[in-house]
C-alpha cells in the first residue's frame, strides 16, 4: 500500500427533507448573498427552487439566478456566470443540479476570484489562489462532485474537454436527498451508472500498486450499482435503492477508493472527453461505449486484475468473460456500446483521433497513447 494522505473538508447531508436546511447551512457559514446556478427550469415546476428560495428567504439570505447550465456543461456559460457574480457581490455559489451544475459553479467560484481568464485555470496557464465558498443540492446522482474538488468544463470555441482541480473548489457542504432524484430519466439513470463505473475501474485496472482493500472496496462500489441500476428500472420510486446509488456514486470519486493506490491514470475518460467535446453525446453513454473497447485492449498488461475483476464481479473465470459480461450489461440496461449508437462514423474519426492527441498530452498519456493505439481501441468500439 502506498503512502497517502487523505483530505476531504466536504460535509455531506444525506437523506430525506435535507435540502429545507441550506438555508441555516449557509448561515451557519456567514453567507448573505449566493449565485443559484441551476440548469433546466424542472426545478421550479417540481417545487426545489421553491422549497430553497423558502429556506434562503427565511434566513435572510439573497439569491441571483443563473440557469440553462446544460449537460457538458460549456465555458460560455461560466463565463456569463462569472461576470453575474462579479456585478451582483455574491459571496458563495449554491448549485442545485448534478455534476454539470456543480461542475460549472466549481469554475465560476474559482474564476470569479482570478483576474484572468477562467480557462486558464483549465490549461495550466494560471493557478487557482482562492474561490468562493460552493455549496450544492444535488438532483442527480453521477459524478462524484458532490465531495470532491474536481470540475469538467468544454471549452465549445476550441473543442477541448478539460478540468480543474484544487483544494479550494471542495464543496463546503453537499445535500443529498435521493428523493430528489426519482424523477431521473431512464436514460440519464443507466448513464450514470456507466460513469460510476468508469470513476471505479479507472485506478483498479491502471494503478501500479492497487491494495487489496481498495479493490475490494471498488468490486463493492460496482456491484450495488449495479444491483441497485437493476432496482430502479423495475421501480424508480425506490427510495432505498436509490439511496444507495447516490451514495455509491459519491464513494466511487470521493478519494476513499483511490486511498493507497499509486501509478494509476484515467484512460477511459481521456478517450470520452472527446467523444463528448466533438458530438455533445452524454458523458456516461460515452463511458459505456469507451469501457468494453479499452478494456480489451489492455487487460494483457493486467491480466490477474482483470480475472480478479471477472470472479468477483460476476462470479467468473477468465478476464475475457468480465468484459464481455460488463458490455452485456450495459446493453442489457439500455446504454450504448457502440460508436455508431452515439451517430459517430467512420467519417468522424480523423477528427477525433486528432483530438484525442491533445486530450493524451494534457492527462499525460501522449506516449501510452499514441495515435495508432488510440486508433485501435477506436476500431474495438466500432
Amino acid at each position: 500500500m502506498d503512502n497517502f494522505s487523505f483530505y476531504n473538508p466536504t460535509r455531506i447531508e444525506f437523506g430525506k427533507d435535507k435540502e429545507q436546511q441550506i438555508g441555516a447551512i449557509l448561515a451557519e457559514h456567514g453567507i448573505k448573498k449566493v449565485l443559484l446556478t441551476y440548469g433546466s427550469e424542472r426545478i421550479k415546476r417540481d417545487g426545489l427552487f421553491a422549497t430553497v428560495s423558502h429556506s434562503l428567504r427565511a434566513q435572510g439570505i439573497d439569491w441571483v439566478e443563473c440557469g440553462g447550465i446544460v449537460s457538458n456543461p460549456l465555458l460560455s456559460r461560466v463565463h456569463e456566470g462569472i461576470i453575474l457574480a462579479r456585478e451582483q457581490g455574491v459571496d458563495a455559489v449554491l448549485s442545485v443540479g448534478g455534476g454539470s451544475v456543480l461542475d460549472s459553479s466549481k469554475a465560476i467560484a474559482a474564476g470569479t476570484r482570478y483576474e484572468g481568464d477562467v480557462w486558464d485555470l483549465f490549461i495550466g496557464k494560471g493557478e487557482i489562489a482562492s474561490a468562493l465558498p460552493i455549496f450544492a443540492i444535488l438532483t442527480l446522482a453521477a459524478t462524484g462532485s458532490e465531495m470532491n474538488a474536481g470540475a469538467v468544463v468544454t471549452n465549445e470555441v476550441t473543442k477541448e474537454k478539460f478540468a480543474i482541480n484544487s483544494v479550494h473548489t471542495f464543496p463546503r457542504v453537499s445535500i443529498v436527498n435521493p428523493a430528489l432524484m426519482q424523477t431521473v430519466s431512464r436514460d440519464y439513470l443507466v448513464y450514470s451508472a456507466a460513469d460510476i463505473i468508469a470513476h471505479s475501474i479507472e485506478g483498479y485496472f491502471t494503478a501500479s500498486m492497487q491494495p487489496g482493500i481498495q479493490s475490494r472496496l471498488v468490486e463493492s462500489v460496482i456491484k450495488t450499482v449495479m444491483e441497485t441500476t437493476e432496482a430502479l428500472l423495475a421501480d424508480p420510486m425506490n427510495y432505498d435503492a436509490r439511496a444507495e446509488f447516490a451514495w455509491a456514486a459519491t464513494l466511487a470519486l470521493n478519494g476513499i477508493t483511490y486511498a493507497g493506490t499509486a501509478g494509476f491514470s484515467y484512460p477511459n475518460h481521456m478517450i470520452e472527453h472527446s467523444l463528448s467535446a466533438l458530438f455533445n453525446v452524454p458523458h456516461g453513454a460515452g463511458l459505456s461505449v469507451v469501457i468494453p473497447a479499452w478494456m480489451r485492449w489492455y487487460q494483457g498488461r493486467n491480466p490477474r486484475q482483470f480475472q480478479r475483476f471477472a470472479r468477483e464481479v460476476f462470479g467468473l473465470d477468465t478476464g475475457e468473460q468480465g468484459i464481455a459480461a460488463l458490455e452485456a450489461w450495459f446493453n442489457r440496461i439500455g446504454t450504448p456500446t457502440r460508436l455508431s449508437q452515439l451517430a459517430i462514423t467512420e467519417g468522424d474519426l480523423p477528427a477525433l483521433l486528432t483530438n484525442l492527441q491533445s486530450n493524451a498530452r494534457w492527462f499525460g498519456l501522449a506516449e501510452s497513447y499514441p495515435q495508432s493505439v488510440l486508433a485501435e481501441i477506436l476500431a474495438l468500439a466500432r
